[in-house]
Formats: structure tokens, C-alpha cells, sequence
């Protein structure tokens, strides 16, 4: 497997009004642990510097999630279920696309499941949707049937909390969050302070001559998921912190561009909440969620897991596929969900799988045939 990594930093400004000559860049604090190099964990560094010592080149807008690129050969259909099953202890599932769409369970799904498990293997399940938290996810499984803990589920609320936990976040700096109740849940149980989310739904903006917008100085991180209510006053608000409060962070769960609401149709995802604030911030965010590994690490770290004895099952290429390929796993791209074979096949498409299949189901039938 060859892959290349590339370092990134996001550059910030503390004001509009600053010169590009001191622009300041925040370094992205998980990717000098990456590299095994030594850096900063969140302070932020002049960007000279760390040009100098890293050898950038000025590539300061890099989007972290893509650090990581794979060359590999066309994916090929999945044959033989017990060769995959066998090779690794741990499999990854995603969730919309793959074990449900919308509020429907996928067919098949309870009985590979079992199967897998019959055969002793750690089963997770991550989503990048942040609407709900691990709680709140257990609950949408017990609903569709599925025996599985809250210990075995993350998403990428979930995500955001542990990241403000691992760079040590102050606990006197407040998070404003562009999102819904998932989020404010861990980021509680984490114990910061939040504002924002579904409160902030119905506040409307009253623009009269000379109107001035006031902001909380104290927030030290935006957090910005899925929101189905959005609106223009969150917009500003979360501009105004992310541009005018010294090393205010820009976090971002997520940079889907559709979700699955409901079996019916795709509908817009968080990646459209995202995209607000970087054409107001002129900032790229950090993603937590999916293609970027730090979910990955922080599920290696705490279940003792290999990562190439890891198996990632997902429907999207930019994501899921990209996620796995990026912590060095096993990749199996299912078809029930975003993904077509017309498009895993396009001659535009550069993420390849190693594996392809029509649903996690195909586990079961694979396996019959090839006994």
C-alpha cells in the first residue's frame, strides 16, 4: 500500500483587518502526532516557522481530511466472504446507507450481524451524522431491533467532544454550536460549556442602520454539524466568533454533501451548514468526522485494535472508503446507499476500495457459495 501524507494547517487571521504578512496559522494539533513529530497542541505559531521546520511550502489550506492519499488498483467484487471475514478482527460499519436509510432497516442486516459476531468479531459502528448523541443512537438501533451498546457506536458528536478533550480545551472558554441536540449532549457530558444549537432556530436578526450584532467573548470553538435549523442569525454569530476571538477554533463534524432523512431521497448534508461558514470565515475548518483518522486513532487507541486487522464497510467513497484507506485498514464499499456502481467505475473516480459488494447482507449468501 503506498500512501503520501501531507501536513495541514489552517490559516487564521484574529482580525479582518490583519496583514497577510502576519497572518498566524493554527496547526492542526493531531498531526504532529501523526508524523511523530513535536509541536504545538493548539497555541498558535507563526507560520514562517513552521514552514521552516515542516517543510510546508505555504500550504496552509490544505483540508485535513486529505492529508492522506492512496494509489490502488480497481476495486474488485467481493467472492469469498470467509477470505475478508477471516483476514481482520474488527469491522467498521457506517450507518446511513449501510445498516439503515433514513428510519428503515436494510434488509439483511440483523442476521450478518449475528453472524459476525458467532464468529467472535468486534463489531463498531461509526456515523458522521451529529444529530443525536452515542445515547441517543443506542436508542435508534434498540428501535430497529439491534442489540448493540453505546460502548460499540460513535458518531461524530461524539467526535467533537473527544476532540476538545484531547487538545485540553480550557474549561472557562465556551463552544457555540451550529447543530442540534446531539452535540450540546457530549459536549456536557465532556463537560464544557456550550450555547447555541436548536435554541438559536428561531432568533431572527433585526437589521436597523447602525445595527451592531454582539458576540460572547468567551467562545473558543465553533462547532459547526448537521442543523435542520439553520438560519441566518447562527451564520453571523459564529462568523463573528470565529473571525474576531483570538484562536477561536473552527470545527467542523462533518463535510457530507447529502444525508439520508428519510428512504426516499438524498437531502442536503452537513457539508452545506460547513460551507456558509467558510465563505464567510475564508477559514477551512477541522473535521473531526470521517475521512479524517482522528476517529480512527481514538477507536485504535481505546479497543487495542491493529489497524490492519481492521475491516471499514461504507456507502460513500469520500468518506467512509477514504477513511479507512487513510488509517490503513480494509475497505469494503456496500452499494445500498450513496454510491453506484457507475460511479465507483467512472473514469473520475480515484477512490478505489479494495472490496465491492450490494449490501452488508452478501455476507451471508458469499459465504454459502463458497462453501
Amino acid at each position: 500500500m503506498l500512501s503520501r501524507t501531507v501536513v495541514s494547517v489552517s490559516a487564521v487571521s484574529s482580525s479582518s483587518s490583519t496583514s497577510p504578512s502576519r497572518i498566524l496559522c493554527k496547526v492542526n494539533p493531531t498531526i504532529p502526532k501523526f508524523l511523530g513529530l513535536k509541536g504545538p497542541s493548539h497555541n498558535f505559531t507563526n507560520c514562517t516557522t513552521w514552514n521552516k521546520n515542516l517543510n510546508l511550502s505555504r500550504k496552509c489550506n490544505t483540508r485535513m481530511e486529505n492529508f492522506t492519499t492512496k494509489a490502488s488498483a480497481a476495486a474488485q467484487p467481493l467472492k469469498n466472504a470467509d477470505e475478508l471475514i477471516d483476514s481482520v478482527e474488527t469491522f467498521i460499519f457506517d450507518c446511513d446507507g449501510v445498516i439503515w436509510k433514513g428510519d428503515k432497516l436494510i434488509d439483511g442486516v440483523p442476521q450478518t450481524l449475528d453472524m459476525l459476531r458467532s464468529r467472535g468479531k468486534r463489531l463498531v459502528f461509526v456515523t458522521n451524522n451529529s444529530t443525536k448523541s452515542r445515547k441517543q443512537y443506542g436508542k435508534k438501533f434498540e428501535t430497529l431491533g439491534l442489540d448493540v451498546s453505546e460502548e460499540e457506536i460513535f458518531a461524530s458528536s461524539f467526535a467533537a467532544a473527544a476532540y476538545l478533550k484531547s487538545i485540553d480545551f480550557p474549561k472557562d472558554k465556551k463552544v457555540y454550536v451550529v447543530g442540534e441536540d446531539g452535540i450540546l449532549k457530549e459536549l456536557e457530558l465532556a463537560g464544557f460549556q456550550y450555547l447555541g444549537g436548536p435554541e438559536d432556530g428561531g432568533k431572527k436578526i433585526e437589521l436597523k442602520p447602525g445595527f451592531l450584532m454582539e458576540h460572547d467573548k468567551d467562545v473558543g470553538a465553533v462547532v459547526v454539524g448537521f442543523d435542520r435549523y439553520f438560519n441566518y442569525y447562527k451564520v453571523q454569530y459564529g462568523t463573528l466568533c470565529i473571525r474576531e476571538n483570538p484562536g477561536c477554533l473552527f470545527i467542523a463534524t462533518n463535510r457530507d454533501a447529502v444525508t439520508h432523512l428519510t428512504d426516499a431521497q438524498e437531502w442536503a448534508g452537513g457539508g452545506s451548514m460547513v460551507g456558509a461558514f467558510v465563505g464567510s470565515t475564508q477559514r477551512e475548518p477541522l473535521v473531526v468526522g470521517k475521512p479524517s483518522t482522528f476517529m480512527m486513532d481514538y477507536l485504535a487507541n481505546k479497543f487495542g485494535i491493529l489497524k490492519s486487522q481492521i475491516c471499514m464497510v461504507g456507502d460513500r467513497l469520500d468518506t467512509d472508503i477514504l477513511f479507512g484507506q487513510n488509517g490503513g485498514c480494509k475497505t469494503l464499499l456496500v452499494l445500498s446507499g450513496v454510491t453506484s456502481l457507475s460511479m465507483l467505475q467512472s473514469p473520475g473516480n480515484s477512490i478505489q476500495p479494495d472490496f465491492y459488494t450490494n449490501k452488508i447482507s452478501d455476507f451471508l449468501s458469499l459465504k454459502a457459495a463458497a462453501v
